[in-house]
């Protein structure tokens, strides 16, 4: 009698719930709150929580509606952040440590007011923005190395005793790692600037890439991912290396790609890193079928071209990622516009365009926008400028809108633009929403959050950034 008692309580019990289960179907789920974060052109509000949050409710009619739907999904993040360069690396590693500590866990956690950057790219030798070019094997005019013997990783030490400062806050970061040359004596010119790889070097310079990788490992220092080449179109920086698409092309199907696979090396191969004028040069590449097994997938700069060429690329390919890996800020620049366009073409227009994450230009530099090579840029603003204190410019706020809400494992779901608030919706892992809306309009504005048949209204000034989290 009591196993049939308690089996019988089991049966209501279910169907109960199962009663609950068939009247709420179908019927709106009242979520949580919305908490808001908000920066202004003119600076009064810098990623600023505000102390209300929102309340879902009715529909107000006579607003434009942003209706967000986590049932539309489409490419999964893999992280928002900026290129760590050596000569960042240098600044923050002279900053004193405790006063180090507290800025890396702001620029690299998420708790209190860290801003969580979770990608991070990094230069393969010298980018521009060490104080000196150098790569890994550098040999006197005249001489080679092909065994690679001379190969040490001993010149980028501050950039590896602070990505393990990081690895210790965010173990799970992502980092990119991209050459801006060879050495010399592998190319055409034999000089740090322009020139290109000679094919009778392509197989040692796949052993000095899957050298680097290993090395990097044995620091206890993942490599996600690399491209074959910083901006392989441009001569003009020191250093760099030009790579057309059939050599390109060429150098990952016969040579990177097998030499990765031979020594199970899995970080992925990402091709092209350079402007959206030229969505041809990763197509190219991804036409021929024996480079195509071993790429990831396409990465891609914005000082030329147009952002909807991301989404060109992932129609021709959609098995294939997209990324988007630098964008500058301009010294000294000007706040109001630097925010409207990098939150307008980047943050929102790379997203919508199926990048998997967005990296601005330089982490940090000083106040006369050094360190850099001779030759290399010279107006590069950095995120945070390092002097006797620390300033947070433009790029620490465009990308922390993103980075500090949007965690990797995050996903892209449907958002509609309406009007003057152009925006980009997410779910993260969590189960959050988080909507990232910039009012393009002259005037302050409001607009409908709509979600799940309720709506929660709020009012934006001209040019404010806002990060809508429920």
């Amino acid at each position: 009698m009591k196993s049939i008692f308690v089996t019988t309580l089991l049966i209501a019990a279910f169907s109960s719930g199962a009663i609950k289960a068939q009247e709420n179907k179908g019927q709106p789920i009242k979520p949580a709150k919305v908490n808001v974060w908000i920066t202004r052109p003119d600076q009064s509000a810098l990623l600023q929580k505000q102390a209300a949050p929102l309340t879902f409710g009715k529909l107000n009619n006579s607003y434009p509606t942003i209706t967000v739907n986590e049932n539309q999904k489409y490419q999964q993040i893999d992280g928002f952040g900026f290129t760590l360069t050596g000569g960042s690396a240098v600044l923050i590693n002279k900053v004193p440590l405790q006063a180090r500590k507290h800025l890396l866990n702001e620029l690299f956690s998420t708790k209190g007011n860290g801003i969580g950057i979770s990608y991070l790219r990094i230069s393969i030798g010298a980018s521009d923005l060490n104080s000196e070019v150098f790569t890994y094997d550098d040999m006197p005019a005249g001489q080679t190395d092909v065994k690679l013997s001379k190969f040490s990783l001993a010149k980028d030490a501050d950039v590896i005793s602070l990505l393990k400062e990081i690895l210790k806050i965010n173990p799970n970061i992502k980092i990119l790692g991209s050459p801006w040359t060879a050495p010399s004596w592998m190319k055409t010119n034999e000089s740090s600037k322009g020139g290109s790889l000679k094919p009778e070097y392509y197989q040692v310079y796949a052993q000095y890439l899957t050298k680097y990788i290993q090395l990097m490992k044995a620091e206890h220092i993942n490599i996600d991912a690399i491209t074959p080449q910083n901006e392989p179109l441009n001569p003009k920086n020191n250093p760099s290396m030009v790579m057309e698409a059939a050599q390109q092309t060429e150098f990952i199907k016969n040579n990177l790609g097998p030499a990765f696979k031979a020594a199970g090396v899995k970080t992925k191969i990402i091709t092209y890193d350079h402007n959206a004028d030229r969505p041809d040069y990763p197509i190219d590449i991804l036409k021929d079928p024996e480079a195509r097994k071993y790429v990831d997938g396409s990465a891609f700069h914005l000082y030329g071209g147009k952002i909807e060429a991301l989404t060109t690329v992932h129609n021709a390919y959609p098995d294939k990622n997209i990324y988007f890996t630098e964008q500058w800020v301009g010294a000294p620049g000007d706040f109001a516009s630097n925010l409207n366009w990098h939150i307008n073409h980047l943050i929102i227009g790379a997203t919508r365009n199926w990048s998997r994450n967005v990296l601005e230009w330089n982490l940090a530099a000083d106040s006369t926008y050094s360190p850099h090579t001779p030759g290399g840029c010279t107006e590069c603003l950095g995120a945070i400028t390092v002097e006797n204190n620390i300033t947070r410019n433009v790029a620490y706020y465009i990308i922390g809108h993103a980075s500090k809400f949007v965690p990797q494992g995050s996903v892209r779901i449907a958002s509609n633009i309406s009007g003057d608030f152009v925006n980009v919706a997410f779910k993260t892992p969590q189960g959050k929403k988080v909507l990232i809306v910039i009012n393009n309009g002259k005037n302050s504005g409001s607009f409908n959050i709509s979600y799940k048949g309720k709506a929660a209204a709020y009012k934006l000034s001209a040019g404010a950034v806002g990060s809508f989290v429920w």
